[in-house]
This record gives structure tokens, sequence and C-alpha cells, in this order.
């Protein structure tokens, strides 16, 4: 179990230097494509997680850090994700197909006490990896402009997580959320016969933090079956996001070597409210290690950012989600898909973000299995998460995009008692 910690590490760690994420053009405002803050086995059930206690022993919710009741065991999670977007647009009929692969999360939790459970973990936030050139030529004239629009850059996350259980029905939780890392765009504009270039440059350095509270309720009914209640709430922005825009004409030298620059605007803000509120509530009910379904409604606060050296404000935001999972036997040891965990899920997003008056919407369905390892018991559930995500977002009215996408993600999950105290030497 150790080696394949420290194993895991080292895989994690060369992934987290060298991994480039792939992302929605739309990722190109603000601060990029935000990915949402799940794991293999939640997204696989449609983003359902603030009703959602798992049943045996050996996973951690971050999502609502108070939903952990029953984690008993050591976890160590290493997770990936394949991200396959097709876009098209009516504009001069765009199409265009992007693939990447990245490392999704990788987290560490374990129990405290009978009541007091503790994980640690890191997930990308947010992207940009755009290429797009424009050209056109001008009215009357012989003259082309050719336009360069180019993004890069990533946010990451790293979340600390404690789960308090008051009695045997409620919990209280708390996640500490720090935000780190950079983020360019830059929006180049070249005229034939024109030594110099115009150029307008947008950077984002980001170190932050913000807290998760959450809680939940479960009440056990007859026949095993049970009603799980849900929610959480992000507040706080402590620290900064600096920006600093910069308008200038200049040109190349050989490679990317700028020459002869002259400013001609200059400007740095540092903006505090770039991270949004967010509130969750979850209502599920099920049967203990047989089968569980929840319902979800997720609301994000619109904010407003700078981008090259305008204001972008985002819409308040709603995700609607509903998914659950299902489990033939665990005890039946004959039959290993009887052991296998079924999980299904579809969610609606209405997004923040509006372009020539038309939202940026999404929508998929997912579905995923847990695969237990064939010696793996219900007290040592070591497993191999799979998860498929199929979508759309955007919509081809006012020339924009409409991006289909299949998302495909694997996840380990090993678990096992670490820190047990021996009763006998």
């Amino acid at each position: 179990m150790k080696r394949i910690f420290v194993l895991s590490s080292l895989v994690a760690g060369y992934f987290l230097n060298a991994q480039s994420i792939g992302n929605s053009p739309y990722g190109a405002y603000g601060i990029g494509d935000v990915k949402y803050d799940n794991t293999v086995d939640i997204s696989s059930m449609g983003g359902i997680s603030t009703a959602y206690i798992w049943d045996f022993n050996n996973n951690f919710n971050f999502r609502n850090p108070a939903a952990n009741t029953n984690l008993e065991l050591t976890t160590l999670k290493v997770e990936g994700t394949n991200e396959n977007n097709y876009y098209r647009s009516d504009f001069n009929n765009i199409k265009s197909n992007k693939h990447s692969t990245y490392l999704s999360n990788i987290s560490i939790a374990f129990p405290i006490s009978r009541k007091v459970k503790f994980g640690m973990g890191f997930q990308p936030f947010s992207s940009k990896s755009y290429d797009i050139v424009k050209s056109q030529a001008l009215p009357n004239s012989e003259v082309t402009q050719v336009t360069n629009f180019h993004g890069e850059g990533s946010l990451n996350t790293i979340q600390a997580a404690l789960s308090y259980q008051i009695n045997s029905e409620f919990a209280l939780g708390l996640r500490s959320n720090f935000y780190f890392g950079k983020l360019y765009d830059i929006e180049e504009s070249a005229f034939t016969g024109a030594e110099l270039i115009s150029g307008y440059s947008n950077s984002y350095r980001v170190s932050a933090f913000n807290f998760t509270l959450g809680t939940t309720y479960q009440k056990k009914l007859e026949n095993n079956h049970k009603l799980t209640v849900g929610a959480t709430y992000t507040i706080g922005n402590s620290g900064t996001l600096k920006n600093t825009y910069t308008n200038s004409t200049y040109y190349y030298l050989l490679g990317e070597t700028k020459a002869g620059e002259t400013i001609i605007d200059e400007q740095v803000n540092y903006d505090k409210k770039f991270l949004p509120q967010e509130a969750s509530l979850g209502l599920g009910y099920g049967k203990d290690t047989k089968w569980f379904l929840s319902a979800q409604l997720d609301y994000k606060k619109g904010e407003s950012i700078n981008f090259l050296g305008s204001p972008i404000f985002y819409q308040d935001s709603y995700r609607y989600s509903v998914g659950g999972w299902y489990l033939p036997n665990y005890n039946n040891f004959r039959s290993y898909f009887s052991r296998v965990i079924y999980r299904y899920g579809a969610y609606y997003e209405k997004g923040g973000l509006q372009l020539n008056g038309t939202n940026i919407n999404k929508y998929a369905i997912t579905a995923g299995v847990t695969l237990p390892f064939q010696k793996s018991t219900i007290n040592r559930m070591n497993s191999i998460d799979l998860g498929i995500e199929v979508g759309k977002r955007g919509t081809l009215d006012n020339n924009l995009i409409r991006q289909n996408f299949i998302n495909l993600r694997i996840g380990i999950n090993f678990a096992d008692k670490w820190f047990a105290k021996r009763l006998y030497n």
C-alpha cells in the first residue's frame, strides 16, 4: 500500500508540472473554463454530492465536507480525465476538434476519531488553452488585417476538509480552498505593409482562499431505507487576483522576442471578488448498501472581472442535477458483476456567461461503474472508478459556437487502515 502511495505521488507530480488542460472556447473569458469540483464517482452521478453519504467505509466527500459519516479507512485517490470536444459555428462554417488528457484529482483522507474525519486534495480549478487567427480584407482597400487571439495557463486548488459527526443524524463540515496559478491572454492585430503590431495583453496572478461550510441530516427509516438532506455554502475571499493589462505596439525579431515596444496604456488592478459565493441544497433517498437516488440544486452568484481593459459581468448561474447508484449484491463472491456499483445521472446548467444577448448553457448525461479489485472485501474496498459524460454547451444562434463533448474519467481508490493503534505488541 505504501509503495503504491509513493509511486502514485511521483506520477502525480510529473503530471502537475507537464499536463495540458483542454477547455471550451468560452473559457477565453475571465479566469477561464471553470472545472466542476468533483471526483469520478460523483461526476458519474450527474454531480450529486450535497446529500451523498457513501454507505461504505472507503470514500471521502470533499464537495460536502459534512457527508463523511462512514469513513473508517485511509483512502488515496488518483484520477485522470480525457476531454474530447467537437466545436461548430455557422460563422464561416467553422468546425474544429480538441482533445486533452490531464490529472484531475489526487487526494488522501483518513479518520482522526470515530466522529472526526480529515481529507486533503488537489484539483484543477480553471484553464485557458486557445489560439485563434482571424483574417479579413478592409473594405475599399487592398489591406488585410490579421488578428491573433491566444490564451494559456491554469488555476489550481488545494483543499483541506474536516468533518464532525454531532450525533447519529447530524454532521457538520468545513473545507478550506487555496487557489493559485497564472493565466494569460493576448490579442494582436497586424496589417499588410505595416511593420508594427498592436497588442492587447492581459495577465492574471492568483493567490486566494475561501471556505465551504457543510451540513447533513440522515434519518434511518424502516426496512433499511434512509432519507438524507444536505447543504453547503461557500464564503470568504481572502487574497487577491492581480490583473495586469497592457496596450502597446511592437514588432518581433526572430522567434517571439519583442522589439521597439511602445506602451500606450497599462493598468494594474487587484480584484478580491473573483471567487463567487456558492450554495447547494440536496435531497436523497435510498436503501442501505443497495441503491441511492438524489436531486440537487447549485447556485453561484454572478461577479465581474477585468478582461483586456474592460469589465466582464457574469450572471447568477444555476445547476440542476439528478443521479444515484445501484449495487446488485456486495456479498455475492460467485458473481463479480453483482459486486460492481453502477452509477447514473444528468444535469442542466444555466451558465453565468452571456454573449450577444445569448446565455451559454450546458447539459449532459453521465454514467459510470466502480469496479472492486478481485480480492477486495467490503471492509477493504480497493477499486477502479470509470465514468463518462456526454453533453452539449453553447448554441449556433447569433454566430456563436456549439460545443459537443465526450469526457472520459478514470480513478484508482486505495483503502486500508494506516493509522490504527495496535491492541497487542
